[in-house]
């Protein structure tokens, strides 16, 4: 199968779909493997890299785009890049984070075209795991803290406040809700850098689990009722939500009328945010103006965190990535998707048709069985 991998036009975003190793392996098991120019660049794989491991470098994305049956990317196609997948039918498949729930218009657009497009983060097992999400969401999740204690300081309009704090000073607390993979993440890291953390989730088990690995640090897990969560909010220094379901927009946990509780200074930061945030008043921003304030509370809603550290995340990514690339190229994306569930529940759009239940749901779009 002729294999695709551009470079991504997102704001700040550097990582790329394909390590040069993993478009080698792809090379010895019979597949073509062609690389934009440079696409590999902000992960520190130079053109030269590619063609050594076995790829062809093409100069332009067009020309990338023309000769794939299978397209690699890490971000949703943005407006300026739905010309190369027009009308392309059943003879290209492309394997990305699509979010279609945040981006209702690519959805349409790309039930128009005809083309099959698998999620990432839809990919689930049969129990209940994200294999191509988990990754990106540890990388968000210690991303997340990081941002939260950035802006807490004052230069950025803050609190100005040290989330270790210090001799006979109290640190920073830090409120996370959700306790999947970015939540744990976030919760690891803030507390190892010294922050008071309160961790809340619907699920009991998953708190249960997190408490059974008996991680140093102050740490309280809360049930995430409604009340739970104005609670914590208004007590915390700073919120980090990490809410996600697959296909379909994550839930306002922290709704308007919450913020004017949340003392002034304080910093929220919206991982949920390419399901179209779990904070009423987010919106996605990028690194090039990363934040915004409503009733003087701070939000950081950066659609695409991981991209600030490509390396580690192309890395990561390929690592889960690459058996399922290796599977359609092999067979085809729909021999592919019926020889294993967990990919068939990554498939979007197929044939001109939403096969995605919630992700119908979330677009308005009719949902049509992939089988």
């Amino acid at each position: 199968m002729n294999i695709g991998v551009v470079g991504e036009i997102k704001t700040a975003e550097y990582r790329v779909a394909l390590t040069p190793s993993g478009a080698g392996q792809l090379a010895v098991d019979g597949h073509a493997v062609y690389v934009e120019s440079m696409a590999g660049i902000g992960s520190g794989f130079s053109d030269d890299d590619y063609s050594t491991a076995g790829a062809t470098v093409v100069k332009d994305a067009g020309g990338v785009w023309d000769a794939a049956e299978l397209l690699l990317k890490v971000k949703e196609p943005l407006p300026a890049e739905y010309q190369y997948f027009d009308g392309r039918g059943s003879d290209l498949t492309l394997f990305t984070y699509l979010h279609l729930a945040g981006v209702p218009g690519l959805a349409s657009q790309l039930c128009e075209s005809g083309v099959t497009a698998v999620a990432y983060e839809t990919v689930e097992t049969d129990s209940g795991a994200f294999p191509l999400l988990a990754p990106m969401s540890e990388i968000a999740g210690q991303l997340a803290v990081h941002a939260a204690a950035a802006y807490l300081r004052y230069p950025n309009g803050t609190k100005g406040v040290l989330i270790s704090g210090g001799a006979g000073i109290p640190p920073a607390k830090v409120c996370i809700i959700g306790a999947g993979i970015v939540g744990q993440n976030a919760a690891r890291l803030a507390m190892a850098m010294g922050a008071d953390v309160t961790l809340l989730d619907r699920n009991p088990g998953k708190l249960r689990q997190f408490l059974a690995y008996g991680y140093p640090g102050s740490l309280r897990t809360v049930l995430a009722t409604g009340e739970a969560v104005a609670d914590s909010v208004y007590d915390a220094d700073a919120a980090i939500g990490g809410v996600y379901v697959s296909g379909a927009k994550a839930t306002h946990v922290i709704t308007r009328d919450m913020l004017p509780s949340m003392s002034s200074g304080s910093v929220i930061v919206d991982v949920s945010i390419d399901q179209g945030g779990c904070v009423e008043t987010s919106h996605p921003t990028t690194y090039d103006d990363p934040v915004f304030t409503v009733d003087d509370v701070i939000h950081y809603c950066v659609a695409n965190m991981p991209g600030t550290v490509p390396r580690t995340s192309t890395f990561a990514l390929t690592n889960e990535t690459l058996p399922y690339v290796s599977a359609i190229a092999a067979r085809g994306i729909e021999a592919a998707a019926a020889n294993d569930l967990s990919l068939a529940r990554g498939v979007n759009v197929h044939r001109g048709h939403v096969v995605n239940e919630a992700v119908a749901s979330a677009t308005g779009l009719e949902f049509v069985s992939l089988r």
